[in-house]
């Protein structure tokens, strides 16, 4: 058995990430940290796991005692808690803040669609941010071909839990209920991963990622509408999303419009993809929580162990 242990664990994604490895057939949760819960059983904190998981939280980061480390914290806190931590020798880590997601340190950027040879070899893994995530796996089948020649055009809308535990003036249920809003236009921080990972795939462009986030009135999802100029018939264009995800254990293109109610509950990302005019235009759904973080986390994880990377996360849609 694996032993995994998660610093961090009192937010979304990281009792969303209990929830899979308590069933993960070959996981065992050594340990969850959370400084301001410790001593609380974690279903007291995240209470969708009460009969899965009896585990105590605990303020001590034992990490000589498990195979795997998770980081759930805030952006910014895993780079403070290496510089008060060794680690050690052999120790993997999945990080899902946004620090190590440039590839520094010596991480691996853990899209298992763009990197998965990578990610197998690798001890140091940055997941990436949720947003970042829907809208790569939009666009980077163009790049990998050369095909993106000018502007991307991109809207996207993601559920309340992408906005954290805490509760905050734009982000607790009154005000976020009945509302939609955007925000960070143009500047938001997934914009350089997507940037890095394009310009990867096709050096040579030179075009701006135009980005509208928008907060969504509902609890998890997000819905990326991307478009560009593209010189593809909708066959051609089809053809080439079809065979760069054809190993893909997760995204798939859909030949109807796509529905955030497919995904949310699952790991999966599906793709629609529509011609109009000179413009391609490529919806991206995914579960925030799980595509977008917890989800792609163990994904990363059973790839780095030598597991099928879908191990634990055959999940159901709860589209009703």
């Amino acid at each position: 058995m694996i032993k995994a242990g998660i610093i961090g664990s009192a937010g979304y994604t990281a009792g969303e990430l209990i929830r899979l490895l308590a069933n993960h057939p070959e996981v065992e949760l050594g340990f969850a940290q959370s400084s301001s819960n410790a001593g609380k059983k974690v279903w007291e904190v995240h209470s969708g796991l009460f009969g899965d998981c009896n585990v105590e939280f605990c303020e001590d980061t034992p990490l000589d005692s498990v195979d795997v480390v998770f980081l759930c914290g805030g952006h910014g806190k895993s780079s403070e808690f290496w510089a008060e931590n060794g680690r050690p020798e052999g120790l993997k880590v999945i990080d899902l803040a946004q620090d190590y997601r440039d590839e520094s340190a010596g991480y691996i950027y853990g899209l298992p669609e763009l990197n998965r040879e990578r990610i197998r070899k690798a001890s140091l893994i940055a997941n990436p941010g949720c947003f970042a995530t829907a809208i790569q796996l939009a666009v980077l089948p163009l790049a990998s071909a050369g095909l993106l020649n000018g502007d991307v055009e991109i809207t996207a809308i993601t559920g309340s839990t992408g906005a954290g535990v805490k509760p905050g003036p734009t982000t607790h249920f009154s005000w976020r209920n009945d509302n939609v809003s955007v925000y960070k236009a143009f500047e938001h921080q997934h914009l350089k991963e997507i940037g890095m990972n394009i310009r990867r795939l096709q050096p040579a462009y030179g075009g701006n990622l135009n980005f509208i986030p928008v907060r969504g009135n509902f609890s998890r999802g997000i819905l990326a509408s991307v478009h560009t100029r593209c010189g593809m018939d909708i066959r051609e264009a089809e053809a080439l999303y079809r065979d760069f995800y054809a190993d893909a254990a997760f995204t798939y293109v859909f030949d109807r419009n796509v529905d955030l109610k497919q995904v949310v509950n699952t790991n999966k990302c599906l793709l629609s993809i529509e011609k109009h005019g000179d413009f391609l235009l490529i919806n991206s759904v995914i579960d925030n929580l799980l595509k977008g973080a917890s989800g792609q986390a163990v994904q990363n994880m059973n790839l780095v162990f030598g597991l099928d990377e879908s191990l634990g996360l055959k999940l159901k849609a709860s589209a009703f």
